[in-house]
């Protein structure tokens, strides 16, 4: 039986509808886009700085080896013994104690030449003695001579004219030499009195010098001079002073007594970053040891001098920032995470940091709209490590890419206006905005 013509055109054409649809899936499929999509959003935005640093108390009561160990000649101190950190102390416990083997030889020392300067002391004032008495005592025969010396001229009155002059002439001698003895019993005075004075000065100095010495080995045993908890101070190259350790005149700190009511975390800000951290900037703080506590403080002070940490490269800049909370569970030296907010504005636009690309020096997105792709010249603002604000260029709903498209070099190139052009560079440069993610060989941009 012959089928009808009109049914043999709707088998045909249902063959053919079907050949189409099984070449259609078996067929290899095309490259797929795999372009992910983002959606030009409007809110705050916020640009900020991430370090790490360690808690401090502000306030904080020092203890130190004794402040006249240079007196003694005491330069070099060890810590012989000392409390383990984070005692809990009283007012004058025992904190540590400074090895004393250096200082007892000097004390000896010191006391052997006391013992001497007070040996010629007296033996100064034994030959001053001496001497002053001896010269009183020939003072006292050159008077009785003189005497004699003046009877013998009154006798002499009824002699010759020369046994006269001989008398007056002896007694003349006589009353010179009184005279001389008499001026030169004044000067050995005073020269007594002036060693005396000399010998004094060299055995006061002396028991000065013992007691300073004997005041610093007292010292040794450092006490707490209020209550609180010892905290372990660092050495130049940043390591805790612990039993062993070296004090020295300039730098006598062995503990500190912190206020834990009064905290601050101190962090170092890499160079490329620090000129955009200002004091009074508002600070989110989180503990290592916590992670679940959030604390909020504000930049104190900002250095104005960088500086190099041990075992790092790269420059970096001190900055304080002070715990506006009061908490009985900070203590001294824990880690802390501090996000430091720069830059803040209540109402932008914005476009994930993937979405923007810089060729040629023209700043551009990936637009895509109604199916079609362009590359979109874009004016950016400031950015964080997530976003970045879109000044000019896309409007809000506006669809991204993340990634670049197939051939992207064939896309038309939308560029903004020249003025826009031109104001949205400044605005970068003031805002302190990095170059964006280049394309087509170019090095990527660094993200803050």
């Amino acid at each position: 039986m012959r089928l009808p013509r009109k049914r043999w055109w709707w088998i045909a054409a249902s063959v053919v509808v079907l050949a189409l649809a099984v070449w259609l899936v078996a067929r290899p499929s095309a490259p797929a886009d795999r372009s992910v999509v983002a959606t030009v959003a409007r809110g705050p935005v916020s640009v900020t700085v991430t370090t790490s640093g360690e808690l401090r108390a502000k306030e904080f009561v020092q203890i130190s080896a004794p402040a006249n160990a240079m007196q003694a000649q005491a330069y070099q101190m060890r810590i012989s013994s000392l409390v383990p950190e984070g005692t809990v102390v009283k007012a004058g416990d025992v904190v540590a104690e400074i090895d004393r083997s250096t200082l007892a030889s000097r004390l000896t020392d010191v006391t052997l030449a006391l013992q001497k300067a007070d040996a010629q002391n007296e033996q100064a004032m034994l030959d001053s003695t001496l001497t002053l008495s001896t010269a009183r005592e020939n003072i006292r025969t050159m008077e009785l001579d003189l005497e004699g010396k003046r009877l013998a001229k009154e006798q002499a009155t009824y002699e010759a004219p020369t046994v006269q002059r001989q008398a007056d002439i002896d007694l003349e001698r006589a009353e010179r030499a009184l005279a001389q003895a008499r001026s030169d019993l004044q000067t050995r005075t005073e020269q007594a009195q002036a060693k005396m004075r000399e010998m004094g000065a060299e055995v006061e100095r002396q028991r000065n010098t013992q007691k300073v010495v004997q005041d610093v080995l007292a010292g040794f045993t450092i006490r707490a001079p209020s209550p609180g908890m010892v905290i372990y101070v660092r050495d130049w190259n940043g390591k805790k002073r612990t039993a062993g350790s070296q004090v020295n005149a300039w730098d006598p700190g062995v503990a500190i007594l912190p206020d834990l009511t009064h905290m601050e975390s101190v962090t170092y800000v890499n160079e490329i970053d620090i000129r955009r951290v200002a004091v009074g900037q508002p600070v989110a703080l989180t503990l290592d040891a916590d992670p679940t506590k959030r604390l909020t403080g504000k930049v104190a002070s900002v250095a104005n001098v960088g500086e190099q940490r041990p075992n790092t490269d790269a420059k970096v800049f001190e900055v304080h920032i002070t715990v506006l909370e009061s908490d009985t569970t900070l203590r001294p030296g824990m880690t802390t995470g501090s996000t430091i907010e720069t830059l803040r504005v209540p109402d932008a636009l914005s476009i994930p940091l993937e979405a923007m690309y810089s060729d040629s020096g023209v700043t551009f997105a990936y637009h895509q709209s109604g199916g079609r792709t362009v590359k979109q010249e874009i004016a950016s603002g400031a950015m964080n490590d997530h976003e970045v604000i879109v000044e000019g260029g896309l409007a809000k709903g506006d669809r991204v890419l993340l990634s670049p498209p197939a051939n992207p070099e064939h896309l038309t190139l939308v560029r903004l206006p020249a003025a826009a052009g031109a104001s949205a560079a400044g605005r970068r440069d003031s805002a302190g905005a990095k170059p964006p993610r280049a394309t087509h060989g170019d090095p990527p941009a660094r993200r803050l």
